[in-house]
């Protein structure tokens, strides 16, 4: 943001300097062909280039008056009575200086308050279009900062989002696991309590280095899915099967960081955890032309309309589904999709569709 406000500045700074000089030279040139026109003595238009460098040192000096009119805190009938109040003065000076060169260098002989009227009327009605442009391209410029300043920080709240729901996606997890290896040093499996901790700070270091908006290939998600499943496993032994299939062309696909894992947790408490035998989670992960297609499954008791029964409950399943939904709408809009239903042989089927995208499309789109 400061970078951007520093640059705003520099290129306003610019902007005004060009428009100053090339503003001024365009007023001369038209008014010296005015008087060109009209057939007016050529002293009249020499008069011209004391005009514009007159002109040019008077605005520059408005523009500092302006600044501090507008950075002070006074009322908007205030600051627009300060302004007539200051381009009627500088007019007032401007015509005086034209009126004055007239009368003492070229000994013209003309009526001096009628010269001074006409000089100072058309004055201000130059110095009023040179304190509109002047206005008009600041506010152009104050409206820039706070659009950008608006999108930094609708920015920053997404990024907040994003994180508020990465990091609300396992406590559960950790304090089972830390049980499980508390249970594990009590039997004195050192060994297995070593491996079990080992792997819980490989899934957690991999957690909080990729940054929730950030986004990671289906290699790398399935990587962090066994990272995850290895931990469960010593808590479920057999009674946790896997069957996970991913097609070739769908390896480096690119999916937001940790999509999966609170879905598979899902599968884990509502599917795995209350069956007696335990269950299956499959992972199905393949390419459609320009889409990427996941498959979730597990052979759990499915959905239930009823929060009050012991069967999973979309409306009161905690923050893993939620999350999942909530991350992908922050991501992608409205161009994803994703399903949660009954099988008819028995659990749940989640299908999610997101655009396929490498890491070099990512990198070439932003």
């Amino acid at each position: 943001m400061a970078n951007f406000i520093e640059k705003q500045i520099k290129q306003k700074e610019s902007l005004f300097w060009k428009l100053q000089i090339a503003g001024w030279l365009a007023f001369g040139a038209a008014r010296a062909l005015s008087l060109y026109a009209d057939g007016e003595d050529f002293i009249f238009q020499i008069t011209v280039a004391t005009s514009v460098v007159s002109g040019f040192i008077i605005t520059v000096i408005m523009r500092v008056i302006y600044r501090k009119l507008r950075s002070s805190d006074i009322p908007a009938s205030t600051l627009i009575l300060s302004v007539i109040t200051c381009i009627v003065i500088a007019a007032l000076i401007l015509s005086a200086i034209d009126t004055w060169i007239v009368l003492q260098t070229f000994f013209i002989d003309v009526q001096i308050y009628e010269f001074l009227a006409g000089r100072a009327l058309y004055d201000v009605f130059v110095l009023m279009i040179w304190t509109g442009a002047y206005f008009i391209a600041n506010y152009h410029f104050l409206l820039l900062e706070q659009k950008e300043m608006y999108l930094q920080a609708v920015a920053e709240a997404h990024k907040s989002q994003l994180q508020m729901l990465r990091y609300q996606i396992n406590p559960h997890f950790l304090f089972n696991t830390l049980n499980a290896i508390s249970t594990l040093v009590l039997d004195k499996q050192t060994k297995e309590a070593n491996g079990m901790l080992t792997k819980l700070s490989a899934f957690l270091r991999f957690s909080l280095v990729n940054q929730p908006e950030q986004k990671i290939t289906i290699d790398e998600e399935v990587y962090a899915l066994w990272l995850y499943l290895d931990i469960e496993k010593v808590r479920f032994e057999d009674r946790l099967q896997l069957e996970f299939n991913v097609a070739e062309d769908a390896k480096k696909a690119m999916i937001p960081s940790l999509l999966l894992q609170p879905l598979v947790e899902n599968a884990i408490k509502y599917a795995i955890a209350p069956m007696e035998n335990g269950g299956t989670i499959a992972l199905d992960v393949h390419r459609a032309w320009d889409r990427l297609k996941i498959k979730m499954t597990d052979t759990g008791p499915g959905l239930s309309d009823e929060p009050t029964e012991h069967k999973f409950n979309e409306n009161s399943s905690g923050v893993g589904l939620a999350n999942t939904k909530n991350r992908l709408f922050q991501l992608y809009g409205t161009d994803h999709k994703i399903t949660i239903e009954n099988r008819d042989e028995g659990g749940l089927e989640i299908n999610i569709d997101i655009p396929f995208e490498r890491n070099e499309d990512l990198k070439y789109g932003e």
